[in-house]
């Protein structure tokens, strides 16, 4: 039966809306009416070419979706048909019917909208995984997170800020530097016009770094982590290339793990989401962390939520909306 989606994009191609087959779910799978689809960073870049879907998952894009259960799995006994649910998935979300995992599945708050449930998945797993689990965020902890005003920025901002540690970010412009101080940060440093490495470590070393641009960021990062610091890199919108400080490497026992969600197997996504969604959802309930969705855009304007995000236009959260 075939159904809506973003076909699945050629690099350098625009992004187009057509047809394709509605997938089945296999015996622990939902199959998903999605009503809304997160926008991501790593969308942009499996459009261009350069970030391909793990082997057997789909090429349309989208990695998170909010929506209702319409099918549901042999094996599947949590969920039932019209459970309206968010999730995070592999790839398919741009598009009317997506397979999303039983265990990765998560019944949506009354009080969240889809647009605002598909929000949420991509971005707090991703900063989850990266500050607390291998981080080792915890109260009293010295984090600065780059491209702050980003989706997983804003997400990591907040989850940091919560924890009890002392936060800085770095952004591009007034706006976005004013945003993050909203979300929480201590200390934010527009990167158009300062040394975030020399206005950090004035206010202290850093214990945590999450680095979403890599490339010429790497030896900064080192010059302003101190003893026994962890850079957490997992973006590379400056470059694959670096050049690193081996001697302060050595001699401060730093650490520079690299980190991608999307291709862990999908039971470590469900235990880290396990830790996860309980801490989240009453905080967002009671306002402790706030939602940070941007712009909604018409799923046949998907090309222009991407251009909207690649130019940074973009304070949080980009999501695509599907009309019946």
């Amino acid at each position: 039966m075939p159904m809506r989606a973003i076909l699945p994009p050629l690099p350098g191609q625009p992004l187009t809306l057509g047809e394709i087959e509605r997938p089945v779910p296999g015996p622990g799978q939902l199959l998903v009416r999605v009503r809304a689809a997160g926008v991501n960073r790593a969308d942009l870049a499996q459009a261009a070419g350069s970030y391909p879907p793990p082997r057997g998952e789909s090429p349309v894009l989208g990695l998170e979706i909010a929506g209702e259960v319409v099918e549901v799995g042999t094996a599947v006994t949590q969920f039932v048909m019209g459970d309206p649910v968010l999730g995070l998935v592999a790839g398919g979300g741009y598009a009317e019917y997506c397979l999303l995992d039983a265990s990765l599945a998560v019944a949506k708050p009354s009080t969240l909208g889809f647009e605002q449930a598909a929000s949420l998945p991509e971005v707090w797993l991703t900063a989850w995984l990266n500050l607390v689990e291998l981080g080792g965020l915890h109260a009293g902890t010295r984090v600065l997170v780059h491209a702050g005003a980003s989706g997983v920025g804003s997400a990591a901002i907040q989850l940091a800020h919560c924890h009890g540690a002392w936060v800085a970010a770095t952004a591009g412009g007034d706006a976005k530097c004013a945003w993050c101080r909203e979300l929480g940060a201590d200390l934010v440093v527009d990167h158009r016009t300062g040394d975030f490495a020399a206005e950090v470590k004035a206010m202290g070393e850093v214990g945590l770094i999450l680095d979403t641009v890599g490339g010429d960021y790497l030896a900064r990062n080192q010059a302003c982590l101190g003893m026994d610091g962890r850079i957490v890199l997992i973006g590379l919108l400056r470059g694959v290339q670096a050049q690193a400080n081996l001697g302060l490497l050595l001699v401060k026992r730093q650490q520079l793990i690299g980190s991608t969600l999307r291709a862990l197997p999908v039971a470590r996504k469900a235990e880290i989401g396990a830790a996860l969604w309980p801490w989240l959802l009453p905080r967002l309930g009671d306002g402790q962390v706030r939602l940070t969705l941007d712009r909604v855009f018409p799923l046949a304007d998907a090309a222009a939520a991407h251009a909207h995000v690649a130019a940074n236009h973009n304070l949080g959260k980009v999501v695509l909306r599907l009309d019946d």
